[in-house]
């Protein structure tokens, strides 16, 4: 390195310039890298001044590499064929893949022929040639400027590619030097010993310069917004439901929910159901007979489904594609409480639908859930704990939609405006246990329950600007997305 360093020095120093790096390192016998890094070190301290130069050069593809070392495929025939001539199978064992397009440019420079009465014999109509294929590919090799005419016909014969190369234009810089001294870094004990420290000329301190970056961990915004949600929750009063079961029964996830055993969500497209084990036997009978009854033949006001509702399919496990199966579990266990007890329950937790993958869908994801169970609750109290919850968010722009749930009534969708798309999106669904589901479960009369559910992912999406889920959550998630984005804290609190 030093002594390539001298080297340029010395060529400045003369008078010279170097217009291009690329053809001085080649001139050297040394690879453009090893200059490059002595360039880029000279120029930091002002010695030399560098230009970026980018070219567009004509290189071989490796076809042409080989040609420009065998000879072209047309005077590799030539030279194949001997004085009597050779069969097109011979030739075709001794050249192989470049046969055809040797005998097609061989035939139009007239080189060979073939016997009369006899297209499969092919004989040689010249004894020498000039071989001017692999001349224009030691020219091209050699830097030479080619005509446009034998640039054209070796692109189509798709012998060149065009590449681009960088290189640099050097000349004296303001602090140039014939030789450049080495700087001190520190004082040691041997300088100070010998005292030659007075005569050191020491590198100065760069104030500018950045430190190591500190290796610490970086906060995913899926579980910064998830811990603040939690937060909310508990200063609102809920407790956490159990959801550490990711299996679980068609009964509680569909059945219990007063939600048809005909209903689209219940085929494979829409759930993944388990093979292993199929299907579950611990359901409690008492409570299965009088969701049974209410299936086929209605009750406490409702007509039912009238339909024969079959415990085959009650019994088929699935992954749970919602979290409401873990507060059906929890109402029927609040049922059985005496006497009854309002209570209000949340829950934040993963679950699973076979949904077609999108910016905004994924297969998998987390829902958030939140329920109170007390007497006298109305569609109001529903609206006003929904604009508190979601205030408390940051998301103040809400808009609701009358829709439909088996297990609602009134059902509502929640909307949300994302200012990253430009639109409303949807982040969750709401409404009214139907009296259906409570009241199997040994409720009391009067007793309502509201609720929500929602996804953790698109409101993490709206707080955070985030317009593709795939950036946040799943198997192609950017990692520097995560460090380079600050910790959301707007309207969090």
């Amino acid at each position: 390195m030093s002594d390539l360093e001298a080297s340029l020095l010395a060529h400045l120093n003369s008078g010279g310039d170097v217009p291009d790096s690329r053809s001085y390192a080649s001139s050297l016998g040394v690879t453009h890298k090893e200059l490059e890094d002595v360039i880029k070190s000279l120029a930091a301290f002002r010695i030399v001044e560098s230009k970026d130069i980018t070219k567009e050069t004509w290189v071989l593809t490796d076809e042409a590499k080989g040609y420009l070392a065998s000879g072209s495929p047309e005077a590799q025939l030539l030279a194949a064929i001997p004085p009597e001539g050779a069969s097109k199978d011979v030739l075709k064992e001794k050249l192989g893949s470049i046969l055809d397009i040797g005998m097609k440019t061989a035939a139009k420079n007239k080189w060979i022929g073939f016997e009369k009465g006899n297209k499969d014999l092919v004989l040689r109509k010249v004894d020498t040639i000039k071989d001017e294929l692999q001349e224009q590919l030691k020219r091209l090799e050699s830097g030479e400027v080619l005509s446009d005419k034998v640039i054209d016909d070796l692109k189509r014969r798709k012998l060149i590619m065009k590449e681009k190369t960088s290189c640099y234009a050097l000349k004296k810089g303001p602090q140039f030097v014939a030789k450049r001294k080495k700087l001190a870094t520190d004082v040691t004990q041997e300088h100070l010993r010998s005292g030659d420290w007075k005569d050191l000329e020491f590198k100065d301190y760069n104030f500018g310069a950045q430190g190591q970056p500190i290796s610490v961990g970086y906060v995913q915004p899926l579980l910064e917004v998830r811990e603040e949600i939690q937060n909310i929750f508990l200063q609102m009063g809920f407790t956490e439901m159990p959801t550490n079961n990711y299996v679980e029964s068609s009964f509680w996830n569909f059945d219990a929910l007063y939600q048809p055993q005909q209903h689209p969500a219940r085929d494979s497209h829409d759930t993944f159901f388990l093979q292993a084990p199929a299907t579950t036997k611990q359901l409690i009978e008492a409570y299965l007979e009088k969701v049974k009854e209410v299936h086929q033949c209605g009750g406490y006001g409702s007509k039912g489904y009238g339909y024969d509702w079959k415990r085959d399919e009650a019994e088929k496990n699935l992954l749970r594609t919602h979290t409401t199966a873990v507060s059906a579990r929890m109402l029927y266990k609040l049922a059985q409480e005496k006497p009854f007890a309002p209570k209000r329950y949340y829950s934040i937790d993963r679950v699973f639908r076979n949904e077609a993958v999108d910016r905004t869908h994924l297969a998998e994801f987390h829902q958030i859930e939140g329920l109170i169970c007390d007497y006298g609750l109305t569609l109001g109290d529903l609206i006003g704990v929904l604009e508190d919850f979601f205030s408390r968010l940051g998301m103040s722009k809400l808009r609701f939609k009358p829709a439909y749930n088996p297990y609602t009534e009134p059902s509502m969708e929640i909307f949300s405006y994302h200012e990253g798309l430009k639109k409303w999106v949807e982040v969750g669904n709401s409404g009214m246990f139907r009296p259906e589901m409570l009241l199997p479960m040994g409720l009391p009369e009067g007793v309502n329950v509201i609720a929500w559910g929602l996804s953790l992912e698109r409101p993490t999406m709206i707080l955070y600007g985030i317009d593709n889920i795939r950036d946040l959550f799943g198997p192609k998630v950017d990692f520097n997305l995560i460090k380079s984005n600050p910790l959301c804290r707007l309207g969090l609190q």
